[in-house]
């Protein structure tokens, strides 16, 4: 709910910013603006699931439980301490519906294979966000947008949209990977499938 009041109100604000630039205060031109901003958002969208969709299939060795790529430093968690992550993670929504692994709460602390299913599908979100965040600047080449009154606002919204998942995934990591490494490997058949 809290992105969906992020994501309309910015587009209204978007809006109506490029009607004060124009300075034509017609409900048309108002019309005209907020199709362009929608049309904006929905293009910042697409952007998003194309880079999460690609990023899903890259192979899962490289996303691996233990990927030193993910490794969170005790700087990073220190930020995230800082910012007070916990107290409006909630507010952040966890789309694991897309890929059928929830990541919002902890099923088992006592299943490594689980989780290392949850380290490698939170380093999958990671990357995910991560190429949305930056990728999102791509609707900056779009010719229907005013480079600065719309698409940029509508990237950098995008990409702290993109930022808040990414520091929640990245925030747990750590927990998550004392847990996978306190239990010891038993067969192959535990461990997440590695492609």
């Amino acid at each position: 709910m809290f992105y969906l009041i992020v994501i309309s109100s910015a587009t209204l604000l978007i809006s109506i910013l490029n009607v004060l630039l124009d300075g034509i205060f017609r409900l048309s031109a108002f019309g005209w603006h907020l199709l362009f901003t929608l049309l904006g958002v929905m293009a910042v969208f697409a952007v998003d699931g194309i880079a999460a969709f690609v990023i899903r299939r890259l192979p899962e060795a490289w996303f691996r439980p233990d990927s030193p790529v993910f490794e969170v430093s005790k700087k990073e968690k220190n930020l995230y301490r800082k910012l007070k992550l916990n107290a409006w993670k909630k507010y952040v929504p966890e789309w694991g519906c897309f890929t059928g692994f929830h990541k919002d709460k902890l099923q088992s602390a006592d299943d490594r294979a689980y989780l290392g299913r949850f380290l490698l599908e939170s380093n999958y979100g990671v990357a995910g966000h991560l190429a949305g965040a930056v990728l999102g600047f791509l609707i900056l080449l779009l010719p229907f947008l005013r480079p600065l009154s719309m698409a940029l606002p509508i990237a950098v919204i995008n990409m702290i949209l993109s930022l808040l998942p990414t520091m929640i995934l990245r925030f747990n990591t750590p927990a998550l990977r004392r847990l996978y490494q306190r239990h010891p490997k038993h067969t192959e058949q535990t461990e997440p499938t590695l492609k």
